[in-house]
């Protein structure tokens, strides 16, 4: 199944794939630097010993529509019940397969307006001598204008869709011996 994404997430995944050295990356392409509104929405989270995704890094912009300072808040707090347990799934699977995801929900302020969210996951490098941390790069891309919040912060997320890391498959290595006996 194809699907579009955001302009701002297809040009962070392929800043990703660049980055990682990716084979099917394109050399020249959309670059995260030549998109100041981009770079205001992306944070990293960073896995704690406990095992909490805290917010190590996030844009300004990141800041005022979640409606608070987000350092050392586990980014799973914006997140409850089914949702949340959707959520640290998807942190999971990216952080094992080593390769991005992306998930849909919907915010809500607390006067009732809704908005359309789209959030990238991608895998950073870990340095050797820290292989207990995990860091995840992450972009929090609202798909309608911002004036629709008219300055309000998102205060409530529901996951409406999941779209987890691809799946490689490996060629098999069978091979056929056929038999003259």
């Amino acid at each position: 199944m194809i699907t579009t994404h955001h302009p701002n997430t297809e040009t962070l995944l392929s800043a990703w794939a660049r980055m990682n050295g990716a084979p099917s990356a394109p050399n020249e392409g959309a670059r995260a630097a030549d998109h100041p509104e981009l770079l205001e929405c992306l944070f990293v989270i960073e896995r704690s010993d406990e095992g909490r995704w805290l917010f190590r890094n996030a844009g300004d912009q990141l800041g005022k529509l979640l409606g608070r300072d987000l350092g050392e808040q586990d980014c799973l707090d914006f997140w409850t019940g089914h949702d949340r347990n959707m959520v640290q799934s998807l942190i999971d699977s990216v952080r094992e397969s080593r390769k991005p995801g992306i998930l849909h929900a919907t915010g809500e302020t607390l006067t009732g307006t809704q908005v359309t969210i789209e959030l990238t996951l991608a895998p950073l490098p870990t340095p050797r001598t820290d292989a207990a941390k995990n860091r995840l790069l992450g972009l929090y891309q609202i798909l309608q204008a911002y004036p629709v919040l008219q300055g309000r912060p998102v205060w409530r997320h529901r996951v409406t869709a999941i779209y987890p890391p691809a799946i490689e498959r490996q060629p098999s290595h069978i091979r056929l011996v056929a038999s003259n006996d």
